[in-house]
């Protein structure tokens, strides 16, 4: 291994991370480009609305499953070998869901979908942490946020607009060139360093048995989360067996891959604090950016009637701020240590999300647009450096099984983070609506006050007075359900601000490191 620890790459750096970064970017869209789809795709392929949500949660569970158990795909094949195969089927699949006429086509190409998607975020990771030494991966993570972060927010935009303007097939025909560009890009200009070479040709056994847990935790667990609301929870035997199914998984695999002499994912890089620490915070950074950009548009959509189109466009200027942001980020690592700006940014994060609680059943685009805008503020100060701190004082060797686990713990979060979301409002509109209607009673003086102004003004416009008591009592349950709604959101929104400010205080629980010239977690 001492005869390595000074290779550098043939290509240019920032070539090689601009080409994996596409990768990425086209693999992380395909997450969330669905979701405003979702009900076109229902209508053409003659399925409930419910059922549609299955390709969404087929390419999840897919996904999540190989992006834990990568690093271990790409020792036994080789890197460079494994993202190329990841990338072919990736763009192939989407051909096929593209070109799709039944519904269980399009299912079964998702599943293909995620399990060649699933291995192309942890390999962009290991190879961007490859190309580059400890003290410029900063900035290398400022272009590979781009995927990470932006694509989860341009996702709905861009499903949006191809769907409202051409057809839902094009969400997935528009991988096609750009996965064709990547794979000519990638045998240009990626090559596997020495050590990724050496284990390939160690040839380890494949551990089958730590596979087989792997999709019994994360694939219980995902179907348990994505499915529950659907299914009223627990009180459904259909989701406790999801979830029992998902804890024998993790209890039998924690054990396993403890102890395997050749585990598939090495659990060993936990003993490490910082990547510990910053597995912690990506985690409840996923949850916090997947959790609240869902209702964003959810809210739009339902509440105030906006198209897939406009629903999605809320969220652009979101994306907007942090490209501006991302690169000030890198600029102030060089300056403080890096742990303090991720504490600021968990506390712009917590902030923002407290502001968010500002909506109203009247919201115009563009103040919902800002509330937006304001969220991702908070995030633009966060993947660069907990990224950056988090690898910082691993061994090289360990990059493979260190980023697999890094970006599984990230999406994992995540889809928590949208089913609870999902799950508060609906649940919380039932409490709130409990809550108010209390006072939709004659006894409560504003009630009657208010009742009385819509039946006058019903009156003036022509109704009898018997049509405008009905009209008024109509036109009160109306505005009932529309605030109940917009107390349901908001308190997602006071939930997720308190989830955000724990990364403020695990932020100095970094230990002393150098990163981006100097200003690191110390």
């Amino acid at each position: 291994m001492s005869g390595s620890q000074g290779w550098k790459p043939r290509s240019n750096p920032w070539v090689i991370t601009l080409v994996v970064t596409l990768a990425a970017f086209m693999e992380v869209l395909d997450t969330t480009i669905v979701n405003v789809s979702l009900p076109h795709i229902a209508g053409s392929l003659s399925v409930s609305n419910d059922e549609s949500t299955w390709a969404l949660t087929t390419y999840l569970v897919a996904n999540g499953i190989v992006l834990t158990v990568s690093g271990a795909l790409s020792r036994m094949i080789g890197r460079k070998r494994y993202f190329i195969i990841c990338i072919t089927v990736f763009t192939l699949a989407s051909l096929g869901c593209g070109m799709a006429n039944e519904f269980w086509q399009l299912i079964l190409l998702r599943a293909v979908q995620g399990f060649s998607g699933g291995g192309l975020q942890p390999t962009q990771q290991a190879i961007v942490l490859d190309t580059f030494p400890p003290e410029q991966r900063g900035t290398a993570f400022s272009v590979t946020a781009v995927a990470t972060i932006i694509a989860p927010i341009l996702g709905p935009v861009v499903g949006g607009y191809l769907t409202d303007t051409y057809s839902w097939h094009w969400i997935f025909l528009i991988n096609v060139p750009i996965g064709a560009i990547t794979v000519f890009g990638v045998l240009q200009v990626v090559e596997d360093p020495p050590w990724v070479q050496e284990e390939k040709e160690r040839g380890q056994r494949f551990d089958y048995i730590g596979l087989g847990f792997v999709v019994l935790a994360l694939g219980g667990m995902e179907i348990a989360l994505d499915r529950g609301e659907n299914y009223d929870w627990f009180d459904s035997a259909y989701i406790r067996n999801a979830a029992l199914v998902s804890a024998i998984g993790f209890v039998g695999g924690m054990y396993w891959l403890l102890y395997a002499r050749n585990p598939i994912v090495n659990l060993g890089v936990f003993k490490d604090r910082n990547f510990a620490v910053g597995c912690a915070q990506i985690g409840l950074m996923g949850f916090v950016l997947y959790g609240s950009a869902v209702v964003i548009p959810q809210f739009a959509q339902q509440q105030l009637g906006y198209n897939a189109t406009w629903s999605g466009l809320v969220l652009a200027p979101g994306a907007v701020v942090l490209v501006l942001l991302i690169p000030v980020t890198g600029r102030l690592m060089r300056a403080i240590p890096a742990k303090y700006v991720i504490a600021f940014g968990g506390l712009c994060l917590s902030a923002s999300l407290v502001y968010s609680q500002r909506l109203t059943p009247n919201l115009d685009y563009q103040q919902l647009a800002i509330i937006r805008a304001t969220q991702t503020i908070g995030l633009a100060f966060l993947f660069v450096p907990i990224s950056t701190l988090a690898y910082a004082t691993l061994p090289r060797e360990l990059n493979g099984d260190a980023t697999a686990l890094f970006s599984m713990i990230r999406n994992v979060a995540g889809s928590i983070g949208i089913s609870l979301s999902t799950a508060i409002v609906t649940n919380h509109q039932q409490i709130r609506n409990s809550q108010l209607i209390e006072h939709m009673t004659p006894l409560y003086e504003p009630y009657n006050t208010t009742l009385q102004a819509i039946r006058q003004a019903l009156i003036d416009m022509g109704q009898s007075p018997a049509q405008a008591a009905q009209g008024a009592v109509t036109q009160m349950v109306q505005i009932l359900r529309s605030q109940v709604a917009v107390l349901a959101y908001s308190d997602v929104f006071s939930i997720t601000a308190i989830i955000a400010l724990f990364i403020v205080p695990l932020a100095f629980l970094f230990s002393g490191v150098k990163a981006q010239g100097g200003a690191g977690g110390h």
